[in-house]
């Protein structure tokens, strides 16, 4: 016969004792994850992506480059804020900058980082449905 004791069994859960029938992933092996330097580099990038503001500035770049003053009509806010923004993508390696005359033409390094904001705002988007 069995008995049921009135008092909780204070024994601690083992937190590994279901971990196969949790965590069955029919054998597909864990990613391999590229190198340590590859993945801070990474996140250096997505970081310097990290603002309002410089996302917008992305996307005001991904179809052509803008001068600073183009780029303060379009996202109405002060020029030295852009110019500090614009200072911290191109640090980042976000947008590099040419002198055209008296004015400074940035333009994006690379159109795959258009990509990676232009996701985040087209995810951003879904969320808000």
């Amino acid at each position: 016969m069995k008995t049921v004791s009135n008092f909780a069994d204070t024994t601690p859960p083992d937190p590994h004792a279901d971990h196969d029938a949790e965590h069955d992933h029919a054998g597909v092996p864990a990613p391999e994850l590229p190198p340590r330097q590859v993945l801070d580099t990474a996140g250096e990038l997505l970081r310097a992506l990290a603002a309002p503001v410089r996302i917008a500035i992305v996307l005001q770049l991904q179809q052509s480059g803008r001068c600073v003053h183009e780029l303060v009509d379009a996202l109405d806010v002060p020029q030295p804020l852009v110019s500090q923004h614009l200072r911290i993508l191109k640090q980042a390696g976000v947008v590099s900058s040419e002198r055209a005359g008296r004015e400074v033409l940035y333009r994006l390094v690379d159109h795959h980082l258009a990509h990676i904001v232009v996701d985040a705002v087209a995810h951003a988007c879904e969320d808000r449905r």
